[in-house]
C-alpha cells in the first residue's frame, strides 16, 4: 500500500510517499481501508520532534490521528463492528496514523461515519469535534442561558464549539478575523469581534460565563480574558503551552484542555450531523502523495482557515 511517513524527526521534508507492507490487525483491532485523514497542528509537532515526551512514536511514523474509512479487516475478538462498515475515529496519538491506503484501529475508537456527509469529509470531524466538545460540556458545564466568549472562533475547532454552543442554548460571542467573520456568523455566533482591529477584553460588553480560548494569545491577554468572567464561571484553555489562569477569590476557575478520544460523544456528534443539526466544513481536500506538501504550507502560515482533508487513494 501506500503511505506517508517519516523515518526521522525534522521540517516537512523529512516525509515520504513511499510503499509500505499493508498491515495485518491484532487482537482488538480493525483495519480500516482509509478514505480521508485530515490535517492537524499536532501532527507537525509530532513529526519536528516537539512532542517526543508526551507523544513517544515509533520511527518510521505515518501521521494522521483522524480517519474516515471502510472497515477491512477484523482482529481476533473483535464484535460489534462488521466488514464492510463505514466508520470514522480518533486514533491514538501514538500509534501508527492514517496518512495511508490503510490503517489499524483499536476497536474501540471506531463509531460509525455519519451518513450526510461525504465518507472523506467526516475525516473533518474526530479530533476537532472532540475537543469543542469536551471543552464546552465535560469542562465548562456549559448550560443553555449562559454566555460564551470563543477566542480565536474562525479556526476548525472554532466552528464546532460555536455551532455546538449555540443548539445548546448559549449565547456565542466569537472572536473572529475578516477571512472567518461570515462563517462565524453562519455557525451561528449572536456577536463577532473582528480581533485584527479590535482589543477583544475590552470589546466584550458583558460578563460571560465561559471562556473557550483556541487562540496563541499572549499571557497577558488570557489574563485580560479571565476579568470577562462571571464569579464560578470557567476558562477553558487549548494552548496548553501556556497554563490557564484562574481566579480563586471569585471562583473562575482555569482549566488546560487534552483532549480525548471517545467513541460515545464522537456517535452523537455524528448523530448530530445526521439530524442537521451540526454542519462539517472542509476547506481543502489535497490527495495523500501532497500531504508533504501540506505539512510545508502549514509551516508558512498558508493553510486556509477551517479543516483540511488528505484524501487517500485507498478510499
Amino acid at each position: 500500500m501506500k503511505a506517508v511517513r517519516f523515518h526521522q524527526y525534522g521540517d516537512p521534508d523529512v516525509l515520504r510517499y513511499e510503499d509500505v507492507e499493508q498491515p495485518v490487525p491484532g487482537a482488538g483491532q480493525v483495519r480500516v481501508r482509509v478514505a480521508a485523514t485530515s490535517f492537524n497542528p499536532v501532527d507537525a509537532n509530532i513529526r519536528a520532534g516537539f512532542m517526543q515526551g508526551p507523544i513517544p512514536v515509533t520511527l518510521p511514523h505515518s501521521p494522521g490521528i483522524d480517519v474516515a474509512g471502510t472497515v477491512d479487516a477484523l482482529g481476533e475478538g473483535v464484535t460489534g463492528i462488521q466488514v464492510g462498515d463505514q466508520v470514522i475515529g480518533f486514533l491514538p496519538m501514538a500509534g501508527p496514523g492514517a496518512a495511508a491506503e490503510y490503517v489499524l484501529a483499536p476497536v474501540e475508537a471506531l463509531t460509525p461515519a455519519p451518513k450526510n456527509v461525504a465518507l472523506s469529509d467526516a475525516a473533518a470531524l474526530p479530533l476537532v469535534g472532540l475537543t469543542a466538545w469536551q471543552a464546552l460540556f465535560e469542562h465548562a458545564k456549559l448550560t443553555a442561558g449562559q454566555c460564551v466568549l470563543v477566542n480565536g472562533a474562525g479556526g476548525a475547532v472554532g466552528g464546532y464549539a460555536v455551532q455546538l454552543a449555540k443548539q445548546a442554548g448559549a449565547f456565542v460571542i466569537a472572536t473572529a478575523g475578516p477571512r472567518s467573520s461570515r462563517r462565524v456568523t453562519a455557525a451561528g455566533a449572536d456577536e463577532v469581534i473582528d480581533h485584527t482591529t479590535a482589543d477583544v477584553a475590552a470589546a466584550v460588553s458583558q460578563p460571560v460565563d465561559v471562556v473557550l480560548n483556541l487562540a496563541p494569545v499572549e499571557p497577558a491577554q488570557l489574563d485580560a480574558l479571565l476579568g470577562l468572567i462571571r464569579p464560578g464561571g470557567v476558562l477553558v484553555n487549548t494552548t496548553v503551552w501556556m497554563p490557564a489562569p484562574s481566579d480563586e477569590e471569585r471562583g473562575v476557575r482555569g482549566i488546560d484542555l487534552f483532549v480525548r478520544s471517545d467513541a460515545e460523544q464522537l456517535s452523537h456528534l455524528a448523530e448530530l450531523i445526521d439530524g442537521g443539526e451540526l454542519r462539517v466544513e472542509v476547506a481543502r481536500r489535497v490527495p495523500l502523495a501532497e500531504l508533504p506538501a501540506l505539512h510545508a504550507d502549514a509551516a508558512a502560515g498558508a493553510l486556509p482557515n477551517g479543516k483540511v482533508v488528505v484524501v487517500a487513494s485507498g478510499g
